[in-house]
């Protein structure tokens, strides 16, 4: 009986729960560089995404309107009108006709319905014909301006990543030397109470603990900017908690020269290919606006009936045939609108040859920072391993009573410093990693 009344009680508590939406509590949601270039790419993510998303529509209705000259146009009226004219008003004045012929002055009211279909035909158009095409490459523009635009999110995400990263690293290492200063100052006091060390030894530890202290407030708040940066460019809320899975870690990239670079990054890279579309619709635009001096052809068709009114027989009536525009003189306005778009092109093409020197000088900047960070990496592990050393010796000299403590606080500050440069080594690095990938075109295949 007992039993039954607990097994009630933990029922309906259960139920209470579940009806305040009480239930397990989720964590943080656990972020690695890949889930986090997924997140930013997704349709609830960037806004870079969506208005660039939002473009390829317009060019494509851009498009629709071009294909529209060159398609049939069809209309439909069906109208009645009560009409009543006066005939003196048209020079037919009763005054001056003889007895027998006079007419009335006026006539009607009468009525009069036209029902008419009415349809036009581009036969013969090539400016027209121009003007589509540079539409439809204008959305290839679109297109590839939107594959650009998911590379610059991609590249924001993977910096703003590597910069929590860091941050992170950089909080490990104030919360180590924080403990490190905990230790020498603990040290210092053994000292002092056994009589071999000085009051000034824990007053200079506790001046060291106090200033890691106060550098570990720094860096906290570093890292809780570097998380906020990271949820804004991801797209998420800037409520949200998140916990970081990857680390700064040294991540070989394979050799490549600059002409496989450049080979690669023209390839590749979506602003290129974007300003290649764009140079090939201002070339087609520069085309059109030639042809505007061709003479075009339209045919038209007109079918109807007309009538006194619906319910009276309607006669029908149709007109069709063809017309030939020729362009005699304009005021000089097609000479104008083809020097602009002339002008236009030859702009583009220059701006095309000028990404070409700025993408290989990205590559060559690229390449010269990662070789660099390789050997600041090494350097700055190499000095990390004699800081840690002189640290220990240092400690170990100060037991011993053969130094001061003043030589454990320099070699405390160098152990610092060393851990630093390495942290900063790791992320220069990487930023030169990807700032490579970026250059050639391959970035996305970098994150996995």
């Amino acid at each position: 009986m007992f039993s039954r009344i607990l097994i009630t009680i933990a029922v309906f508590v259960g139920l209470v729960s579940a009806l305040r939406g009480g239930g397990p509590e989720r964590g943080p949601l656990r972020l690695t560089l890949k889930r986090s270039v997924e997140l930013a790419l997704s349709p609830e993510g960037s806004a870079k995404i969506q208005m660039a998303t939002e473009e390829i529509r317009q060019a494509k209705a851009h498009s629709a309107e071009a294909r529209s000259a060159l398609l049939p146009n069809l209309q439909g009226s069906v109208g009645e009108e009560q009409k009543m004219q006066s005939l003196g008003a048209l020079g037919l004045d009763a005054l001056h006709l003889p007895f027998s012929l006079r007419i009335p002055s006026t006539v009607g009211p009468y009525s009069v319905m036209d029902v008419r279909a009415t349809a036009t035909q581009s036969v013969f158009n090539f400016s027209s014909i121009r003007r589509f095409q540079a539409a439809r490459a204008g959305v290839s523009v679109a297109q590839s301006a939107e594959k650009f635009t998911e590379d610059q999110v991609v590249a924001q995400v993977a910096h703003t990543y590597l910069a929590a990263l860091r941050a992170r690293a950089e909080l490990d290492t104030v919360k180590a030397n924080v403990v490190l200063a905990e230790a020498i100052l603990k040290q210092a006091q053994n000292q002092k109470d056994a009589g071999t060390g000085t009051a000034i030894d824990v007053t200079r530890a506790r001046l060291q603990l106090s200033s890691e202290n106060q550098r570990r407030l720094i860096v906290t708040n570093q890292y809780r900017r570097a998380h906020l940066e990271l949820m804004r460019a991801i797209g998420l809320n800037l409520d949200s908690e998140v916990e970081l899975v990857d680390a700064l870690a040294y991540v070989p990239v394979d050799s490549t020269t600059i002409e496989k670079a450049k080979e690669s990054a023209f390839h590749s890279r979506s602003d290129f290919q974007t300003q290649v579309s764009r140079e090939k619709a201002a070339r087609l635009s520069g085309s059109a606006a030639k042809m505007e001096r061709l003479p075009t052809v339209v045919s038209f068709a007109d079918y109807g009936t007309i009538g006194p009114g619906p319910y009276t027989s309607l006669l029908p009536t149709r007109t069709y045939g063809f017309a030939v525009e020729v362009p005699v003189f304009d005021g000089g306005r097609e000479d104008a609108h083809r020097a602009a778009a002339e002008s236009q092109a030859r702009e583009e093409a220059e701006r095309t040859n000028d990404m070409r020197e700025q993408i290989e000088l990205e590559i060559r900047l690229a390449l010269e920072s990662l070789q660099s960070s390789d050997e600041e990496i090494k350097v700055a592990d190499e000095g990390v391993r004699l800081a840690d050393a002189e640290l220990t010796q240092a400690r170990r000299r100060y037991d011993a009573g053969f130094s001061s403590s003043l030589e454990v606080t320099d070699a405390q500050t160098r152990l610092e410093r060393a851990l630093d440069n390495q942290v900063l080594a790791l992320y220069n690095y990487n930023v030169a990693r990807f700032d490579l990938g970026q250059a050639t075109g391959t970035i996305r295949s970098m994150i996995q």
